[in-house]
């Protein structure tokens, strides 16, 4: 009956010591920790590793569930794993135990308020970008084609695959730059 720690923090500049230091206080070992968003699972090789090797008796152990997950859904399916497997998940700042009626309902209650959360912080988002285009601020992303770079070696004879490879973009942006309606292969 092993306590599994699981680490997460969304960008590489962040640290993880806190949360190590919190889940090997809760007993756990291995501790498990990566950097990447917590908005979905995709691409998450730690938490993939966990619920493939988790197993009956186990205990997954985050310090929130924020950690975990971002939405509701990617919690209830992570949840869903842990119970097919006979584990369940804890907590160790929140009152959270999946092996409990209270703790589950907890869950699902934290569960939503993370999802909400996140859905706040996207609004405020996009209601700034709009702001900041209406005021002129914002222009968007720099284009990092040159636009007459294509061009030019399209006008010398060069096929869409060398022009690509000679600028260091992909062929689909030179037919977009050219605008080129049936994509032949050169």
């Amino acid at each position: 009956m092993a306590r599994i720690g699981y680490a997460r923090v969304s960008t590489l500049d962040q640290d993880l010591t806190l949360q190590r230091t919190a889940l090997k206080a809760a007993g756990c070992d291995p501790i498990r920790a990566e950097k990447k968003s917590g908005t979905s699972t995709t691409g998450r090789k730690e938490l993939a590793i966990i619920l493939d090797f988790i197993g009956e008796g186990d205990t997954l152990v985050v310090t929130r569930i924020d950690r975990l997950a971002r939405s509701i859904g990617d919690l209830q399916d992570i949840v869903r794993a842990l119970k097919e497997k006979g584990a369940r998940l804890q907590a160790t700042e929140q009152p959270i135990d999946t092996g409990t009626a209270a703790g589950k309902a907890f869950l699902d209650m934290l569960g939503v308020f993370a999802e909400f959360e996140t859905n706040l912080r996207r609004e405020r988002q996009m209601e700034g970008i709009a702001k900041a285009k209406a005021a002129g601020i914002y222009k968007g992303r720099t284009p990092s084609i040159d636009v007459t770079a294509v061009r030019a070696l399209k006008a010398e004879g060069i096929g869409a695959a060398e022009i690509a490879r000679r600028l260091g973009i992909g062929r689909a942006s030179v037919y977009r730059v050219l605008d080129v309606k049936a994509r032949q292969i050169t």
